[in-house]
């Protein structure tokens, strides 16, 4: 790898997973591969509060699919051009908010640039421009 990864790991829950149409049991009884792409966190996370329970568990199986190597599309991710190739919107949806985790698919990893509750029908140019700064600043690292 070019860059140095950290991974962080949690310790899983079992979960009730009627709550979540998108969570199936597979995710939780596999481990990583070595094949996996790591989850770089340059801002942001995804907890609760402030996500709901279902929310977590939704954004946490989205972007287990995406270490995976899985394409996802709409409606669960948006291509976002102007932030740069490869950079993406996760979108979660969630009670009374919708939350928006802003991504890059590099080789190596999938870095995290932002995650923020969306709250018009565009984003706000200054998350744009403040995650363009951190890819730049981490690409640079």
């Amino acid at each position: 790898m070019k860059r140095a990864v950290t991974r962080r790991f949690e310790a899983v829950v079992m979960l009730q997973f009627e709550s979540c149409p998108y969570v199936h049991s597979d995710i939780y009884s596999e481990p990583m591969s070595p094949r996996d792409r790591p989850l770089v966190w340059l801002h942001g996370e995804v907890k609760t509060p402030p996500f709901s329970h279902e929310a977590r568990v939704e954004a946490g199986y989205l972007l287990r699919r995406l270490q995976r190597g899985d394409k996802l599309t709409l409606p669960h991710s948006r291509p976002m051009p102007g932030m740069g190739a490869r950079c993406h919107e996760l979108r979660i949806v969630d009670a009374g908010v919708t939350w928006r985790i802003l991504y890059r698919t590099d080789t190596d990893a999938i870095v995290i640039a932002e995650v923020f509750p969306k709250k018009t029908a565009h984003t706000p140019p200054t998350v744009i421009d403040t995650a363009k700064r951190r890819l730049k600043e981490y690409d640079n690292a």
